[in-house]
């Protein structure tokens, strides 16, 4: 039963868990524009769902303001903006043999992407009664428990982009901006083996974009419930 009419901007999303969200968000009623950097696959995957879509490149500005420009041409207004692009290059590496070319391109697409991004839609969020910023980050990236030596480029871009979180969280009292762990889900990036299904891992995604208290801010959450990081 279709039940929300919010617009939602959803980078990254032509596949994985992306695509797993704005599936459910539209079947929610959400008018949900799916970006990606590769614009035939943003039309097919488009297509699929029965959305729109725009090109976005994060790491480019004209790109990134270019869309926020259609955007505001079409519908006028943001109501949520998600943040899932990234990019996981080093799965397994060791931080002793990173390159630091890999680690450039990895906080390019993975933290500052996201806050290029972010400004350039603020005036059409700042429209909306409710406004949120939703920011994919990992488990990968916890400070809180053991440390985890896996692709440490991808860990230390979720690190910081918790941070960011928070540091939008205190320059924008009245957008609501958390980010998230989808948990380990079985996508390109994720592998067969993960446990969690795309549709499980959006879960939270589309919780914190429909339902979740304004109240809840700057925290990183996961299967709905706030956890340290």
């Amino acid at each position: 039963m279709k039940t929300n009419s919010k617009i939602i901007l959803i980078t990254g999303a032509t596949r994985g868990i992306g695509f797993a969200a704005a599936k459910i968000l539209i079947t929610k009623g959400a008018t949900v524009i799916i970006g990606s950097r590769n614009l035939q696959r943003a039309e097919e995957a488009a297509e699929k769902l029965g959305c729109d879509c725009v090109q976005l490149d994060i790491t480019d500005q004209q790109s990134v303001n270019a869309a926020a420009q259609g955007i505001k041409d079409r519908y006028g207004c943001l109501d949520v903006l998600v943040n899932n692009s990234a990019i996981l290059l080093d799965h397994y590496a060791s931080i002793l043999d990173l390159k630091m070319e890999m680690l450039r391109e990895t906080l390019e697409t993975n933290l500052i992407g996201t806050l290029r991004v972010t400004p350039a839609f603020l005036p059409l969020l700042e429209k909306s009664p409710d406004p949120r910023i939703i920011n994919l980050s990992s488990g990968a990236g916890q400070l809180d428990g053991e440390p985890q030596p896996w692709a440490p480029a991808y860990s230390i871009s979720k690190t910081a982009l918790n941070m960011l979180t928070q540091q939008l969280t205190a320059a924008l009292p009245d957008v609501t901006v958390n980010s998230m762990c989808p948990g380990w889900c079985r996508t390109e990036m994720g592998g067969e083996e993960a446990p969690l299904t795309p549709e499980q891992g959006a879960d939270t995604l589309v919780w914190l974009a429909l339902e979740a208290p304004s109240s809840l801010r700057g925290n990183f959450v996961k299967e709905r419930k706030v956890i340290p990081w």
